[in-house]
C-alpha cells in the first residue's frame, strides 16, 4: 500500500485520531501553522486539547465513525488499534491515511540538519534543552516535542533554518519512518516490550535507526553504554559521544553536585575546557542529557559559550519534575516518568528536595508494562516513606482481568516498601489530604492521566 504524502493535501482537511497525545497534538499545531484545516478526536479530554482547540482545530470527544466524513487525510497514533471505528470508517469510505510517524517523517524530509533523539530515557528533556539552546544562539530552528516548553511556546516551534529537530520514538519502531542526518541516542533499556521480543531486538533496532543515518551524518551517542558503542561502531558516518567519563568527547569536569541534587560542571572537549555550566534541573541524569544536548548543539554549529549559558537557565519541560502547587504546606510535584527506571531518577531528585515524609504516587501505565517489568516496579519507589498505587492506565489496551495495581503493593510490601493502593484520583487525594503535613512532599508519576490529580488538588484548594 501506497502512503500519501502530506504536501499533497495543502489546504485540506486532516483528520487526527488521538490527537490529545503529546506527538500527536504538536503536529496539530505544525499542520495549522502551515495552512491545513485539522480536526481531530480523542478517547477523553487531556491537558493538550485545549492548545489544539485554541489554535483553531476541532476536537470530538469519543471515537465515532462520523468524525472522520468529509477528512481528505487521516493520521493516527500508534496507539490507535485497526478495530478504531474511525480507522474502519476512513477504510470503508476510501480516505487515504498514515500512522504518526510518516507525517512526522514527511515534514522533516529536505531539511539538511534533520535532527532525531532517541532513547528509552530523556528524549523530551534532551529535546527541549537543545531547543532552547538553538533557539538562543540565533540558528532558529525547526521544532517538535512530545511535551511542552515555554521556551518556544509551546511543543512545536516553525523556524527560518536548516535544521529540524524531533523526538524519534522508538515504540512500535516508528523511529524508523524517519530520515535523520543527525542521530542523538540517549541510552537503550528495556521498555515498550509489547512489540519488542527483549533488550536485544530493540538494540538491534535502535542499530536500524543509526543505519539511516548517510554516510555525511553524524552519529552522537552516550559513550558508556556498550550497547550504544556496538552500535554505533557499525557505521561508517561520522560519530561523536558524550558522557560522565574522560574518555568521551564531552564530559564534565569539576562535576559537584549541591544538597538538592543540581549540578554544576566545566564543559570539556578532550582536554579542552569549553565554558562552566550551572544546571537548573536536578540529577544526575540531567547532567547527561545537558551533555547530550550540548553535543549536539556543538556538531549544529552553536557558539559553545553562549550554549552552556542557555542550558544553565534550562528549567525543565512541563511534565519533567514540575511543581504544581501545595496541600497543607506539602509541595506537590508531577513527573511524566512511566517506568520504573524514569521513576527512580524522579524519586532521587525528589528525596534530596523533601525535607519531611516523601509521598509517591505512581500511575502504572499499560497492563504490558507493568506484566514485563514488574519486579522492576516493586522497589522503583523503595527512596518513599509511603508509595500510593493508583488503578493501571490501560491507555492503548485492553484489561486481561488477571492484573491489577493490588498484585503491585502486595509485591511492594513484600520488599519493605510501605505501599497502599489507593484506586483513583478521589482515592488518593483523600489519603493525601489526610496525612501530609508542611515540609512533606508529594510527586505523582506517569504519563497517562495522572497529572490531572495534580490540577483537581490545586482546583480544590482554590474552592473551585
Amino acid at each position: 500500500m501506497s502512503i500519501p504524502h502530506i504536501r499533497d493535501y495543502r489546504g485540506k482537511r486532516i483528520h487526527m485520531i488521538g490527537i490529545g497525545g503529546s506527538s500527536m497534538s504538536g503536529l496539530a499545531e505544525m499542520l495549522m501553522d502551515e495552512g491545513y484545516r485539522v480536526t481531530g478526536s480523542d478517547r477523553s479530554e487531556g491537558y493538550l486539547i485545549g492548545d489544539v482547540r485554541a489554535k483553531g482545530a476541532q476536537v470530538f470527544i469519543g471515537h465515532r465513525a462520523e468524525n472522520v466524513e468529509g477528512a481528505d487525510l487521516v493520521v493516527y497514533s500508534a496507539a490507535i488499534r485497526e478495530d478504531n471505528p474511525e480507522r474502519q470508517a476512513c477504510e470503508r469510505l476510501g480516505i487515504p491515511s498514515m500512522e504518526r510517524a510518516w507525517l512526522l517523517g514527511q515534514l522533516m524530509e529536505g531539511y539538511p540538519k534533520a535532527v532525531g533523539v532517541c532513547g528509552a530515557h530523556g528524549k523530551t528533556t534532551v529535546t527541549s534543552m537543545l531547543s532552547q539552546v538553538l533557539v538562543e544562539c540565533g540558528l532558529d530552528p525547526n521544532v517538535h516535542i512530545g511535551g511542552k516548553l515555554d521556551a518556544i511556546g509551546g511543543s512545536t516551534r516553525l523556524g527560518g533554518s536548516e535544521i529540524f529537530l524531533a523526538e524519534a520514538c522508538e515504540f512500535n519502531r516508528s523511529f524508523l519512518r524517519l530520515r535523520p542526518t543527525v542521530a542523538v541516542v540517549l541510552n537503550i533499556d528495556a521498555d515498550h516490550l509489547d512489540c519488542y521480543r527483549d533488550i536485544d531486538e530493540i538494540e538491534e533496532t535502535f542499530g536500524q535507526f543509526l543505519a539511516l543515518l548517510p554516510e555525511n551524518g553524524i552519529a552522537i551517542g552516550k559513550g558508556t553504554d556498550p550497547r550504544i558503542m556496538r552500535q554505533m561502531g557499525r557505521l561508517r558516518c561520522r560519530r561523536v559521544t558524550f558522557g560522565l567519563t574522560p574518555a568521551c568527547d564531552f564530559h564534565p569536569g569539576e562535576l559537584v553536585e549541591d544538597d538538592r541534587g543540581y549540578a554544576s560542571f566545566v564543559l570539556m572537549h578532550g582536554q579542552e575546557a569549553v565554558a562552566p555550566v550551572r544546571l537548573q534541573v536536578p540529577g544526575m541524569f540531567n547532567v547527561e542529557n545537558a551533555l547530550a544536548a550540548l553535543c549536539a548543539a556543538w556538531v549544529l554549529g552553536a557558539d559553545m559559550r553562549r550554549a552552556a549559558e542557555s542550558i544553565s537557565t534550562f528549567h525543565g519541560a512541563h511534565r519533567r519534575f514540575e511543581k504544581t502547587g501545595e496541600l497543607n504546606g506539602c509541595e506537590l510535584f508531577h513527573d511524566y516518568g512511566h517506568n520504573p527506571a524514569e521513576m527512580r531518577n524522579a524519586m532521587s531528585i525528589a528525596r534530596k528536595r523533601c525535607k519531611g515524609h516523601l509521598y509517591a504516587v505512581m500511575q502504572p501505565h499499560t497492563f504490558s508494562r507493568v506484566r514485563s517489568l514488574f519486579n522492576d516496579y516493586l522497589t522503583c519507589t523503595e527512596l518513599a516513606d509511603t508509595t500510593l498505587v493508583t488503578d493501571i492506565c490501560a491507555a492503548r489496551e485492553k484489561d486481561p482481568g488477571d492484573l491489577n495495581s493490588g498484585m503491585l503493593v502486595d509485591g511492594m510490601r513484600a520488599h519493605g516498601i510501605n505501599a497502599v493502593w489507593t484506586p483513583s484520583f478521589d482515592d488518593t487525594e483523600a489519603y493525601l489530604r489526610a496525612h501530609v503535613q508542611p515540609g512533606d512532599l508529594a510527586i505523582t508519576m506517569g504519563c497517562g492521566d495522572i497529572n490531572m490529580l495534580n490540577e483537581q488538588i490545586n482546583r480544590h484548594e482554590q474552592g473551585t
